[in-house]
C-alpha cells in the first residue's frame, strides 16, 4: 500500500491477462504471485496507489490498483561527500574537493548540505528527480508482472517463445479511462475483456477503471475470487438445507470449484437410496474427486442420496443440468457397485500374488518385491522398538495384505481408494480390526496435513512403507533436485520425519535407512553400496528436520547446534533444539557458548587423553577440573533421562571458571606435560556439551 495518492484526483488502474483455461490448482499461486509482486512493482516504478489486490478467474488474471495518483512521489538521491574539514578550510570557503563532489553529483557547491554523524560532519549531494506520470509507471509495471511470472508449468504457442500457463488472448490495461499502452509478445494492451465464454459474445469493451468489475459482473464473470466462494459456499449450504441435509465441508474441493467457474450456480441433485450400501468413501470419492460434487449428509453424519453440484452458467434450465449431472454420477456409482461385488467375491489374501503383475519401478521390482521388503523391515522396526511379541505378529499380517488392493477393481478404477479399499475388503475378509486399521493408515500421511497414523501396527508399516520407497530411489540415483521430484520422494521423507516427531517413534535414523537399503542390496537391486545410501538419506532428512524445526520458531543456529550433536533419534533431536531455544539470551549461556566455543578451538578434534589431575597446580585448573567433574556426573545422568535444560543450566555453570582459567592459566606452557595436560582438560569441557548440542554452531553473536 503506498498513502501517498491524493484522493482528489487519484483513478484506479487495472490490469488483465486473458488466456485459454488456467488449470484451477495454477490459480492460488498465480493470484498470490500478482498480489504480492505487484505491489513490490509499483513500488519500484514510484507508483503512488492506496491499495492493490488480485483477483482472477480460469480465463484472466487481474491486478486491480485503487486510489493512483497521476504523478508518483519523486525521487530525492543523497549521496554523502568527504567530511566537513575536507570540503571547507577554516574560513568557511569551499575546497577543491567539495567542488569536485558537487560538480560530480550535478549540484552546486552552495547546495551541499552538512550533516552530523556518530563519525563527525559531512557534506551531501542532494538532488530530487521529479514523480513519473501515473501511466508511464504503470505501463513498465505491468510489463514487469506479466514476464515475470512462473507457473509449475508453462506453455509456448504458435511460433512465439514467450511462455505463460496457456496462450494470452488479450490485455486489458487501463488507467482510469485511458489505456496504460504496452505490447507482450505481439500483443497489445488495450480496453477490450471478454465476458462468460459461454454466455457473452464477442469482446466487451471497458470504458474506465473503476467500471471494470461491473462491467464484467454483467457479462456473467464475478472476477473477485473471494465473492466466487462464498457464493459457492453459501449456495451449497441453502440447496442442501433445502432438502434437510448439509454438504460435506471440503475446503480443497472448495477451492477447486471456486477457480473452476465464473458465474458459480448451486443445483440439488440425487442418486438411487440403494446405492448407500457401499462403504461411505466408495460414494464418496467419484462424487468428490470425479465429478467434483459435495455430498450430502444428514444431521446424525449419515450420507444422504443426494448431491450438490456447481454449475458455471445461469439459474435457468436446471432441471435439465441436474438431469446431465445425475446420469454420470449412477453410471459412475452403478460401476463402483460392480467393482465392489466383483472384489468381495474371494478374500483380499486372494489378490497377494496378483502383486507380482504390477511393477513398482523397472529397476525395483514388483509391488509383491516391495510387499515383501516391507515385511521384513517392518517386523525389524518391532524389534528395534522392543515392542510386544502381539504386535509383531500383527505388523506380519497387515504387511503382507498392505498392496494387496492394488489388485482389484475398484482401486483400478479409483486409485485414491489404495488403502481405503484394502482396510474394507479385509473386515469382509474376517482379518482382525487391528490389521485392517493398519492398511489404511500405512498410506498416512498422504499429503501436507494429512493425519497421520496412531496405530503402533500403522505407524510401523508407514514408516516401513516410506523408508523402502526412499531407500529404493535413493539407491538407483534418484533424489530430488531442485523443482524436480517426479515420485514424491520429499513428500515420503517429509511423512517419515513427521511420524518420528509427532509420533515419538525413536527408532534409529541411521539403522532404519541403512536397513532398508540393504534389503534391496539383498535383490541386487542397489547400484550404490547400503552405506552411501543410508548417508545420503540422513543427509536429505537433515535438511527436512532443520526447515522444519525452524518453522517451528528456533532459531536456525540453534538448529543447527542441536542437529551437530546427532539426529539418529529425531524426537530427542527436538527436545535438545528446544532446550537450546529456551537457554539462549541468557547470560549464562551466552558465556558459556563463548567459553565452550573458545575450549573448543584451542584443544582441537584429537583425543587429548585423560587429564592427570597430579599436573594440575594452578588454582583457577583446579577449580575447573573440579567443576567440570561435578558437572559431568550431572549433565550424563540429566541427558540419559533428557532432561536438556538442566543438563544446558549444569554445562552453563562452567562459565565462570572457564572465564578465570582463560585469565590465568597459560595452556600453551612451555613445560609439555602440563600442556598436554590443560589441553586435554579443555577438550573434556569441551566435550561436555557433545550429548545435547555441537556449541561452536551458535553464532558470536549469542556470546557478546
Amino acid at each position: 500500500m503506498n498513502e501517498t495518492a491524493c484522493a482528489c484526483d487519484s483513478r484506479d488502474a487495472v490490469l488483465e491477462i486473458g488466456a485459454e483455461e488456467i488449470p484451477a490448482r495454477f490459480l492460488p499461486g498465480a493470484l498470490e504471485h500478482i498480489e504480492r509482486e505487484g505491489a513490490r512493482l509499483l513500488s519500484e516504478e514510484r507508483v503512488a496507489y492506496r491499495a492493490a489486490k488480485a483477483l482472477g478467474t480460469p480465463r484472466r488474471l487481474v491486478l486491480y490498483v485503487e486510489g493512483v495518483a497521476p504523478v508518483g512521489p519523486p525521487l530525492v538521491r543523497e549521496v554523502r561527500g568527504p567530511a566537513f574539514s575536507v570540503a571547507f578550510d577554516a574560513a568557511g570557503n569551499p575546497t577543491r574537493a567539495a567542488e569536485g563532489f558537487a560538480r560530480s553529483r550535478g549540484v552546486r557547491v552552495e547546495d551541499l548540505v552538512t550533516r552530523e554523524e556518530p563519525k563527525g560532519r559531512f557534506v551531501y549531494a542532494v538532488s530530487q528527480e521529479p514523480g513519473r506520470p501515473a501511466k508511464e509507471a504503470l505501463g513498465s509495471a505491468f510489463l514487469r508482472l506479466i514476464t515475470g511470472m512462473s507457473f509449475p508449468k508453462s506453455m509456448r504457442w504458435g511460433d512465439r517463445e514467450f511462455r505463460f500457463a496457456r496462450p494470452i488472448r488479450w490485455i486489458l490495461a487501463l488507467f482510469g479511462d485511458e489505456v496504460v499502452p504496452f505490447e507482450v509478445d505481439g500483443i497489445r494492451s488495450g480496453r477490450l475483456s471478454s465476458g462468460h465464454r459461454f454466455l457473452t459474445k464477442g469482446m466487451l469493451e471497458v470504458a474506465r477503471a473503476e467500471d471494470y468489475i461491473e462491467a464484467l459482473r454483467a457479462a456473467y464473470c464475478v472476477v473477485d475470487q473471494r465473492e466466487r466462494r462464498e457464493a459457492i459456499s453459501r449456495g451449497a449450504a441453502e440447496a442442501a438445507k433445502a432438502i434437510g441435509g448439509r454438504v460435506v465441508e471440503d475446503d480443497s474441493l472448495l477451492e477447486e470449484l471456486t477457480f473452476l467457474a465464473e458465474h458459480p450456480v448451486p443445483l440439488v441433485g440425487r442418486f438411487d437410496p440403494d446405492l448407500l450400501r457401499l462403504p461411505r468413501e466408495v460414494i464418496v470419492t467419484p462424487m468428490r474427486d470425479h465429478q467434483r460434487y459435495f455430498p450430502v449428509e444428514d444431521g446424525a453424519g449419515r450420507l444422504m442420496p443426494a448431491f450438490v453440484a456447481i454449475r458455471d452458467g445461469l439459474s435457468s434450465h436446471l432441471d435439465a443440468v441436474r438431469k446431465g449431472n445425475e446420469r454420470v454420477l449412477a453410471a459412475r456409482l452403478q460401476d463402483a457397485r460392480f467393482f465392489y461385488e466383483e472384489d468381495t467375491k474371494v478374500p483380499l489374501e486372494t489378490y497377494v500374488e496378483g502383486l507380482a503383475g504390477i511393477i513398482f519401478h523397472e529397476q525395483l521390482g514388483t509391488m509383491l518385491d516391495k510387499t515383501r521388503r516391507i515385511e521384513e523391515l517392518a517386523v525389524d522396526i518391532v524389534g528395534k522398538l522392543d515392542l510386544p511379541e502381539a504386535v509383531r505378529v500383527v505388523v506380519k499380517r497387515a504387511a503382507r495384505l498392505c498392496k494387496a488392493d492394488l489388485v482389484t477393481h475398484m482401486v483400478k478404477e479409483f486409485p485414491e481408494l489404495q488403502g481405503v479399499m484394502g482396510a474394507e475388503y479385509a473386515r469382509i475378509s474376517g482379518e482382525a480390526g487391528d490389521v485392517a486399521h493398519a492398511i489404511f493408515e500405512h498410506y498416512l500421511p498422504r499429503f501436507a496435513g494429512d493425519s497421520l497414523p496412531e496405530s503402533r501396527v500403522g505407524i510401523v508399516l508407514a514408516l516401513a512403507d516410506k523408508m523402502d520407497t526412499v531407500a529404493g530411489f535413493f539407491g538407483i540415483g534418484i533424489q530430488p533436485s531442485g523443482s524436480e521430484d517426479p515420485y514424491a520422494l520429499r513428500r515420503q521423507i517429509a511423512g517419515i520425519v513427521s511420524i518420528l516427531l509427532e509420533r515419538k517413534v525413536s527408532v534409529p535414523l541411521s539403522w532404519l535407512a541403512f536397513r532398508s537399503a540393504s534389503l534391496f542390496e539383498k535383490a541386487g537391486a542397489l547400484k550404490l553400496p547400503p552405506e552411501e545410501v543410508s548417508q545420503a538419506i540422513l543427509d536429505f532428512v537433515r535438511q527436512r528436520l532443520r526447515a522444519t524445526f525452524i518453522d517451528r520458531g528456533i532459531r536456525y543456529d540453534l538448529v543447527d547446534a542441536a542437529l551437530g550433536a546427532g539426529f539418529d533419534d529425531v524426537p530427542d533431536a527436538l527436545l535438545r533444539a528446544e532446550a537450546l531455544a529456551s537457554a539462549s539470551g541468557t547470560e549464562e549461556f551466552s558465556r558459556a557458548v563463548t567459553g565452550y566455543t573458545r575450549a573448543s578451538r584451542i584443544a582441537g578434534k584429537e583425543d587429548r587423553g585423560e587429564v592427570d589431575e597430579s599436573l594440575l597446580d594452578e588454582p583457577a585448573e583446579k577449580a575447573l577440573f573440579a567443576a567440570y567433574t561435578d558437572a559431568r556426573d550431572k549433565v550424563a545422568a540429566m541427558v540419559k533421562r533428557k532432561d536438556y535444560p538442566g543438563a544446558l543450566t549444569a554445562v552453563a555453570a562452567l562459565a565462570d571458571p572457564i572465564d578465570v582459567f582463560f585469565r590465568d592459566v597459560l595452556v600453551m606452557a612451555e613445560d609439555e606435560s602440563r600442556r598436554r595436560n590443560r589441553l586435554a582438560l579443555l577438550a573434556h569441557v569441551a566435550g561436555l556439551s557433545r550429548g545435547i548440542a555441537d556449541l561452536s554452531r551458535v553464532v558470536q553473536a549469542e556470546a557478546t
